[in-house]
């Protein structure tokens, strides 16, 4: 299934920077890539040792009423480097239109650069399903009951 989505580069974006793409056939998620201002591209951003940054994509866009853009780790960068999202899954709500920017985190021991145009993070197209809250006194039992934080085993 294919849903069409409206894309912006923002006015400081860097156009040589590919849009997101999905890189394979059964790809769920499409790499999208740092795009720094003019004044960082040719040294790039470095995140040392615990150091978080908020990496600029370049791109805005304007989602379907009823999606969600979840914006993911990259499992290479996670594995490799301990480079991850501070706050994954990140959200792109339908309503925004503002430039997706990704928060990474440095968990390594080494310092990071994110290079102009690296591979960064996943954007991943979800539909959303909104809850609609019915207050009750008491809730079904279950199976599981109250228990929390590794009550189900090992």
């Amino acid at each position: 299934m294919s849903v069409s989505v409206a894309i912006r580069r923002t006015a400081e974006a860097d156009p040589s920077v590919p849009l997101p793409a999905y890189e394979t056939e059964g790809a769920a998620g499409m790499d999208l890539r740092a795009n720094l201002p003019a004044h960082r591209r040719a040294e790039g951003l470095v995140l040392p040792p615990m150091g978080r940054a908020l990496v600029p994509t370049g791109l805005s866009v304007a989602l379907p009423e009823g999606f969600e853009l979840q914006i993911r780790p990259r499992s290479g960068l996670a594995l490799k480097h301990g480079v991850t999202l501070a706050n994954a899954p990140g959200t792109v709500d339908a309503d925004y239109r503002g430039e997706i920017g990704v928060i990474l985190v440095n968990l390594g021991t080494q310092a990071f650069t994110v290079a102009h145009g690296d591979r960064i993070a996943q954007a991943v197209l979800a539909p959303v399903t909104r809850a609609a809250w019915t207050e009750v006194e008491m809730l079904p039992d279950s199976r599981r009951g109250a228990g929390g934080f590794g009550s189900t085993g090992v």
